[in-house]
C-alpha cells in the first residue's frame, strides 16, 4: 500500500495528517526512540506530542518497553474497531444534523412560500422528468391514463423495465386510451401481460402519475388540441394527499381490464380480448379495428358468445362473463 493510500485511510478513520506522518514513520523505523520517529516525521515539541498522543489514544501506538523512550506500532484490530465505530457515530450524527437543518429550512420556507411544493415543467423537459420518475420508483406507481400523449420514445420499455424490477403498477385507463390508434396493442396490452394491474373508466378526471408516496406528475393537457406541453410536479403536501385519494377513488370505481392468464372454458384469446374491450366501454368500430375484423364479423362473434353464455343482450353477456371468470 502506498503512503498516500495509507494516509487517506487513516484520515477517513479520523487520524489527522501529522499523526498519519508519525504512524508512517513508526511502520518504517519502529521499534525506535521517539526522537528518531520525530525526526523522520519532521515534527517536534507540542506538534509531536499531539500527533503521537492521538495514535496512542486511538490504540495504534505505544511504548515498546514500560517507562522507556522506545516506541512501536501495536496490532491495530482493536484500535481500528474503536475508530470505525467512532467514525460511524460521527457520520450518523452529521446525517441527523444536516437532515434536521434541511427540515427546519423547509418548514420556514413553507411558512412563507408555497412555490417549492409545485414545480412547473414545460416542453422537452417533460420527457426527461417522466423517464426519471419511472426510474426512481421503488414500490408503486399509480396512474390515471388518458390522451393526449407526450411523444416519448421508449415509454413502454420504461414501464416494462419498472415492472421487471418488481414495482407494482396500477393504472386506470380512460375509454379514450383504448380507442387511441395503436395504444391498446403497442402500450397497454404489453404492460398488462407483464403484470400491470389495469382498470378502465369512461373518463378520468386528470392525467396523473404518482411515484410511491414521494411526488406526483400532473399533466396540464389541452385535450381538444391534443397538446401535452406542460406538467406539474407536486411534492409532499395536502395536494399530493388529495391526488392519492383521487386515484384510489377512481380505482375503486373502475372496471378490471386485465382478465386471467388462463383460458377458462376454452375461450379463444381473440374472444377474451373482445370481452375486455367491450367491458372497457369501447365502441363497435374500435373493437373491430383492434381485432382486425369487420363489423359484420364482430356482430357474429358477439352472437356466438351470447349464445354460449345464455345471454339475451350485451349487458347480460357481460354479467355472465364476469361470473364465469372470463373478465
Amino acid at each position: 500500500m502506498t503512503n498516500a493510500r495509507l494516509g487517506e485511510a487513516l484520515r477517513l478513520l479520523g487520524i489527522g495528517h501529522e499523526a498519519g506522518r508519525v504512524y508512517l514513520a513508526l511502520l518504517e523505523l519502529a521499534p525506535a526512540p521517539l526522537s528518531a520517529i520525530a525526526e523522520a516525521a519532521g515534527l517536534d515539541g507540542a506538534d509531536l506530542a499531539a500527533a503521537y498522543g492521538a495514535l496512542v489514544d486511538a490504540g495504534l501506538a505505544s511504548a515498546a518497553e514500560e517507562g522507556g523512550d522506545v516506541v512501536a506500532p501495536v496490532p491495530p484490530a482493536a484500535g481500528l474497531e474503536i475508530l470505525a465505530r467512532h467514525r460511524a457515530a460521527e457520520v450518523e450524527e452529521s446525517r441527523i444534523t444536516v437532515g434536521g437543518a434541511f427540515e427546519s429550512f423547509r418548514r420556514q420556507r413553507l411558512a412563507a412560500h408555497n412555490d417549492d411544493l409545485v414545480e412547473v415543467v414545460t416542453g422537452e423537459a417533460i420527457g426527461l422528468r417522466m423517464r426519471q420518475a419511472w426510474a426512481s420508483a421503488r414500490e408503486q406507481i399509480r396512474q390515471l391514463e388518458s390522451p393526449p400523449y407526450f411523444p416519448l420514445p421508449g415509454a413502454t420499455d420504461d414501464a416494462l423495465a419498472t415492472l421487471a424490477r418488481g414495482v407494482t403498477q396500477r393504472v386506470v385507463y380512460s375509454r379514450e386510451s383504448l380507442e387511441h390508434p395503436g395504444r391498446l396493442k403497442d402500450a397497454i396490452e404489453p404492460c398488462i401481460r407483464a403484470g400491470e394491474q389495469a382498470r378502465v373508466l369512461p373518463s378520468v378526471p386528470v392525467k396523473l402519475v404518482i411515484i410511491d408516496e414521494a411526488y406526483a406528475l400532473v399533466s396540464l393537457s389541452i385535450q381538444e388540441a391534443d397538446v401535452h406541453n406542460t406538467m406539474l410536479i407536486v411534492q409532499p403536501c395536502g395536494l399530493l394527499s388529495a391526488l392519492m385519494a383521487l386515484f384510489e377513488q377512481s380505482w375503486h370505481n373502475a372496471l378490471p381490464f386485465h382478465g386471467r392468464t388462463t383460458r377458462p372454458g376454452g375461450l379463444q384469446p381473440a374472444d377474451r380480448r373482445l370481452l375486455w374491450l367491450l367491458a372497457g366501454g369501447a365502441g363497435d368500430d374500435v373493437i373491430a379495428r383492434e381485432l382486425g375484423i369487420s363489423r359484420r364479423t364482430l356482430f357474429r362473434r358477439l352472437q356466438v358468445l351470447m349464445a354460449r353464455l345464455g345471454a339475451a343482450n350485451r349487458f347480460q353477456m357481460a354479467l355472465q362473463a364476469q361470473r364465469n371468470g372470463w373478465l
